[in-house]
Parts: structure tokens; sequence; C-alpha cells
């Protein structure tokens, strides 16, 4: 048996074979690397295993390469190389053709598992060491957990290497700060209980719903001095750059300059990996951003603050596809840190984790919440009655009368479920939604003398007419912000009109009269005491939506644009257009964003749907889907639901998807089977993409 073949061959059930194969292979490991001719190796340490990163499921494994003597010095654990990976060793001991890679040093080694030459690191980049033992620990769970591989987690986790940074000093970082005052966390029954804790160096752990209001980006500051203090690291993972933003400024009046680090992609490339740089060499113990700031490399980290972990923005999109939530709650538990889950709403997870006893509630009294909230108001049957104003308005008229009379106190904030135009038109004889000929997507209006286009392929249509009746007429289904701006400019012609969505997000408006329309997670925060009222029209456009979500993520939509509404103590209104009776409606009356989850959280231990079980979603042309579902081993007493039929991409291919379930406990198994499927399949069948997310966000 060649050394190579014992390598990779199984282990023989007699025991004369099986004490020759391990002899074997302790004779291989023991073996004195060799590289290439004309490598001098490195006296020390002459392997160095090296992450390659390529991302492919395959090559999720280390490989081991020489170091020549001259980069031994460099050739540190953590620190990025170049090396030729693929081709094959000629005649001479040469290593031949490959390409060029970037990876990573995981370790330095004194043997090889090969038996044969080993290619010469090709180039050490930097000697920076940025992949640290703990952050290699974190991304290989990430990777584990999400059934991908590790060098795709590396990518989101370790930004872009910009050569002038590196060759910049880090400031000398600053002492620790005081303990902080309590300041509004008193209103929090065990709020000062909690900092004294962070100061004193302990990890509690809290699922946090916060008060309405502009306190909260304060409220996290005086958590992160609180750790500070303790002489430990704190980091902040936030939705976007607009919160981003509000806690940076919190944190400089709580702490000043230079103790903390923002770590957000509105800085550029290049500022970026300068401030992340500041983290990793410690010269600041605090960092903030968005979603990859979740691996920033705080040293002896004390807490983990995830804010609004319901908002979307938290789920990567790229693979293989982690949530801030999942990865922060991997963290603390590795690292021994405090976490802090917080937001104004609550999500179904939040409240399986006080449920389980893992976290523990860190909520104000009611009579508190009922002082800072402000008035909610639903739309009765009677109030459905409209007058000339309230029609051109497309208001109900509780709501115009409301915004009349806010108006003349400050700005009126009107929340529509939609942006554009007239995002969903149907046929105005028959009903019938109007679709794309080409790929029978949906059309929409962009404006009111514009072209209809298809959301899907951008196809424009201009001759337009319905297949089903012959009619040429249309109507809206859903009312976009633009028309609704429009129309509310009509129906209040001397009160300036503000709109806020994809297009142009705005970060404030002043605090003088204005209607201010605005798509769910792009409201602006009006100066001074906030605003004057809040109009949530078009309710049922999400709480209809055919999502496993829909009630919690439209709870978390109200709520987010609720709380930027001045208390009803100082006149504050909210009104929201939806059926009276529907729990989320009640929910935000109430203000009772933890009831709601709890009874959320009944409803998937019923169904028996995440985060009660464990999920993945297996997603791609049908043969490949049924390929990859016929080689997969799936652990004792997974379901499968579907495949069923899904929107597959830009141009309508065909696509299907099917949800995989397993039992609490099971994930990790479902994780590694759904992997070493897909590497059996891309290995037997080719390289047809089929997109696994375990544990996905939108389950239809």
């Amino acid at each position: 048996m060649s050394v190579r073949s014992a390598r990779f061959g199984g282990v023989s059930s007699a025991d004369g074979a099986g004490e020759q194969l391990a002899f074997i292979r302790e004779t291989v490991r023991r073996a004195k690397p060799r590289a290439a001719r004309g490598v001098v190796l490195a006296e020390r340490k002459p392997v160095a295993r090296v992450l390659v990163d390529k991302g492919v499921l395959s090559l999720d494994q280390y490989f081991d390469y020489a170091v020549p003597e001259a980069m031994s010095e460099d050739a540190r654990p953590g620190v990025r190389v170049r090396v030729r990976f693929g081709g094959r060793v000629g005649a001479h001991g040469r290593r031949e053709g490959g390409a060029l890679h970037d990876g990573f040093i995981v370790e330095r080694r004194d043997d090889s598992d090969y038996a044969g030459p080993l290619a010469p690191l090709a180039r050490v980049l930097s000697p920076e060491v940025v992949l640290t033992p703990g952050l290699l620990r974190l991304c290989r769970a990430v990777a584990d957990r999400y059934a991908g591989t590790l060098a795709d987690v590396l990518q989101l986790a370790i930004p872009p290497r910009h050569a002038g940074a590196e060759g910049e000093d880090s400031p000398r970082p600053l002492p620790p700060p005081g303990t902080p005052a309590v300041g509004s966390w008193e209103r929090y029954a065990h709020g000062p209980d909690f900092l004294a804790s962070l100061a004193g160096g302990h990890a509690p752990r809290a699922v946090w719903t916060a008060l309405p209001g502009p306190e909260w980006p304060f409220e996290i500051a005086r958590a992160v001095a609180a750790t500070l203090a303790s002489g430990r690291g704190a980091l902040v993972v936030l939705p976007d750059g607009r919160s981003v933003a509000r806690v940076d400024a919190a944190l400089r009046g709580v702490l000043g300059e230079g103790r903390h680090a923002v770590l957000a992609a509105e800085a550029g490339p290049q500022e970026r990996y300068r401030r992340w740089l500041a983290v990793s060499r410690g010269s600041v113990h605090a960092a903030i951003g968005t979603r990859a700031a979740v691996f920033a490399p705080v040293r002896d980290l004390g807490l983990v603050v995830v804010w609004s972990d319901g908002d979307s923005s938290h789920s990567d999109p790229n693979a293989p596809y982690p949530h801030v939530r999942e990865v922060a709650l991997l963290r603390a538990a590795e690292e021994g840190a405090a976490m802090l889950l917080g937001g104004v709403s609550m999500t179904v997870e939040a409240a399986q984790l006080l449920r389980s006893g893992w976290a523990r509630p860190l909520a104000a009294p009611r009579e508190v919440v009922r002082q800072v909230a402000p008035r909610v108001r639903t739309v009765t049957e009677h109030d459905q009655g409209r007058d000339a104003a309230a029609q051109a308005a497309r208001l109900p008229s509780v709501a115009w009368e409301t915004a009349r009379e806010a108006l003349s106190r400050g700005p009126v904030l009107i929340q529509v479920p939609r942006r554009g135009y007239a995002p969903r038109l149907a046929c105005g004889r028959c009903r019938e939604p109007v679709r794309c000929r080409a790929c029978g997507g949906p059309l929409e209006s962009p404006a009111a003398d514009a072209a209809l286009v298809c959301a899907w392929c951008g196809t424009e249509e201009h001759d337009w007419h319905c297949l089903e009746c012959g009619s040429f007429r249309l109507r809206a289904q859903v009312v976009g912000v633009r028309r609704t701006a429009e129309e509310l400019g009509k129906a209040f012609p001397r009160v300036p009109v503000r709109t806020s969505g994809r297009d142009a997000i705005l970060a404030s408006v002043p605090s003088s009269p204005a209607l201010v329309i605005s798509t769910p997670g792009a409201e602006p925060v009006a100066e001074g005491p906030g605003y004057a009222a809040a109009l949530l029209l078009d309710g049922w456009a999400l709480l209809n939506r055919p999502d496993l979500r829909a009630g919690e993520e439209t709870v978390r939509r109200w709520l987010t644009a609720a709380s930027l509404v001045r208390p009803a103590g100082d006149g504050g209104t909210v009104v929201v257009v939806a059926e009276a009776a529907a729990r989320p409606v009640q929910a935000l009356v109430r203000w009772d964003p933890a009831g709601h989850a709890g009874v959320e959280l009944d409803e998937r231990e019923e169904l028996r749907f995440p985060p009660v079980s464990r999920m993945a979603a297996v997603t791609g042309p049908p043969q490949a889907v049924e390929d990859l579902l016929g080689l997969v081993r799936l652990p004792e007493g997974a379901d499968v639901l579907g495949p069923v039929p899904v929107y597959g991409g830009p141009k309508g291919e065909t696509a299907e998807r099917a949800l995989v379930r397993v039992a609490p406990g099971q994930g990790a198994a479902l994780a590694s089977a759904l992997k070493a499927a897909q590497i059996a399949r891309l290995a037997l069948r080719g390289a047809e993409t089929v997109r696994i997310r375990v544990d996905p966000t939108d389950i239809g």
C-alpha cells in the first residue's frame, strides 16, 4: 500500500491490518517535510497549514505548504499569504501549473500529513495578524451551523486589506473610563442592577424591551461604558447606518472621543480597515457597526449588544447566510461575554431565550410604558366615513382629522407599506393581476405618466391590455409612497411634503409642521420632541403577506414608527388603519410586544416551526434539488416539506424549494448532512447551484 493510499484508505476490520494502517499513518505524520527542489525550508516549524480562500465546499479543509526560510519570520499564524493551488508536481519535483490564491496561515507545524513534496508559500502578503484563534473558532462554528465553508465566513468577517492602513500606527489605548451614571436605565425594573453587573465584571444575559422615545442610544452607550469601566471590551451591532450614527453620537457624549470605533460601510474600505485594525490591535476596546461588525476582533470581550434583531438587515445575503443574532449568541457563549438583545419590539427567538431561562427580561413597569408611549387609535367601521378632503387624501376621516390637528403642533409621519407609485396593478374591469409578457412578473407604475415596468426583469410595457377580458383600464391594488405623497400634497396644499424610502432615506426632519411619508424602516427621526402624530396606512398589506413572520414583522414596523411619536401626555397620537381585532393591532394598542411574541411562540410550538424546531430551505433547479434530497442522510425523524415551485430568478427560470425540518438538538446534524450531500452532488452530478439556508427568516 502506498503512503498516499494509506492516507485516504478506509480502516480494515482485521486487527493486523488496522495496526499496520495506524503505523503507516504515524510514520507519514512524523516524516520530515519536503519542499519542491530549490526551496530552503525554515529551520523551525517548516510547515504552514493554510486555509485557501476558494469557498468551495469540497475544499473546506486546510492544506499544508512549505515555509521558505526567507519567509519564516513573517509567516506567523493569522497572517495573509499567497499560495499556488492546483496543478501537479513534475518529474523534477517542481510544482507546475495552478493559480495563485489568497489564504490565511492557521498553524505552523513541524511535520505534515502529506508524504510528497510540499509547494512553498508564494508570498506573505502582510505580517499583520488578522485571523486570531478566537476569530477562527467563531468562524468555524458559524460555518458548521449554517452548512457553509470557513472561507466564505472569513470573507464576511475580515475586511479586504489596504496596505496604506497597515503601515500606519494605531493610537495608544486610553485607560478604562469611570463607571457611568445610571441615567434613563432607572426607568427599567432591573436597569440599575444590569449596569452594576456589567461594571462589576459579570456577564448578565438580557432581552431588553426598550421604551419608546429617543433615549435608547444613550442607554446602549451607558451599557458599553459600564463594560469598559470593568476593563473589558464591548461590541454593538445595529441594523443600518442611521442607527449607527445615533449610537456613535451617544457614545461620544458618554465616553468622549477615542474610546470606540465605528465599523460601517459609509466610512469607505480603507478607513473602515484602519478602524478595524485599531480594534484588532487593542487600541480601542469598543466597536459599533452594521452586520459584519459582529465579527469585529474586540479584545477581552465583555458585552455584545444586538439592536432590533428582527430587522431583515441582520440576515446576511451572502453564503452561508448567517444571522447576526445567532452569531452574537455563539460569540457570547464562546467568550463568556454578557448579552443584550434589545429593541422596541421582540422577536419570537428572543421570547424563546426568555422562556428557556437563558436570558432574563429587561423591561419597564406598565405605568412607565403608559407615560412615554403615544395614544394609539384604531380605525373602526364608524371611522371609515370619508368627507371630500379625506377622500382626496385616501384617508379615513379619523386619520384625516388627526393629521390636520397635529400639523398645528409639528410634523406628522405617514407610513406606507410599499415604495414607488403604484407597485401592484390589476385590470380595472376583471381585477386580474397585471403580468409581464416576458417573464410573468408583476408590472408596476413608476410614475403617473410613465410606462409600466416589470418588477422582476425590468422590461417596459407600452401597450398593455388584459389577456382575460381585453380591457385597457388599470386600477391600483397597492398605492406606493410617491402616489401617497402626490395625493396628500393636494389635500394639504400649504404643508411641506417629504418622502423617505429606498431611493433617498432621510436621517432626520425639522420639528416644524410637515408631512413625512416613509416606507417601513426608512422613518427619519423628528428633531425636538418627536412627531406630533403618525398614520400607519394600508395595514392589510403587511398583515396579509404569505409569510410565517407577517404578524411579528408588522408589530416591529409599527412599533418602530410609533416610538418616534411624542408621549400621549404631550398630544402624541398614532392611527393604525387595519382590522381592529387583529392580534398585531391589539399588541400595538396595548404596547405589548412581549405578549405578542409569547403568543407567536406558542403557535410555533404547535406547528413545529422555528425557532422551536430547526429548519433548512433548499432552493434551486428542480433536478438539482431532487438530486440533493436523494443524496442527503437526514437525522432520524426529519420532515421534508415540498418541494414546491418558487420564483427562480431575474429571467423567471424554474426553481423549487424544499423545507427540511428536524427536532431541537438536531440542528448541527442537519447542517452537516446537507453540507455532505452538497459536496457529493457537486462531485457526481455537476455544478448547478442549490442554495441552502439554515433557519431562514422568510418562510412563506
